[in-house]
């Protein structure tokens, strides 16, 4: 079996292995909140095994942007909730840019 990085090529590999410890410390985040880490993140470990042998470039992209996408909601909710304040979507997809390689007008169609 083949590992991620060798299946890939690396500018792919490098962001699925960064998005997926994103997910790993968001979801491990809500666990414990909501004490249930070990489903959380037994749930997003699945998703990525499931899909890991995937080749085809735009299926790989389109997981990866929704996977960032949900992540950015999270994040938005997580800073709503501290702040009291709105934020919309394009602000908060600065700091998530290196997942993305489409533009930022087809993060608010989701």
């Amino acid at each position: 079996m083949p590992s991620i990085q060798k299946a890939l090529p690396p500018e792919l590999a490098d962001n699925v292995i960064r998005l997926y410890r994103e997910c790993l410390r968001r979801a491990r985040f809500i666990g414990h909140q909501k004490h249930n880490t070990g489903l959380l993140v037994s749930m997003v470990r699945e998703q990525f095994k499931k899909n890991m042998h995937e080749t085809d470039t735009e299926k790989i992209q389109k997981m990866k942007d929704d996977a960032a996408r949900g992540l950015i909601n999270h994040i938005l909710y997580e800073s709503e909730k501290m702040t009291g304040r709105k934020f919309s979507i394009l602000q908060a997809t600065e700091a998530f840019q290196p997942f993305f390689s489409s533009n930022k007008k087809q993060l608010v169609q989701a």
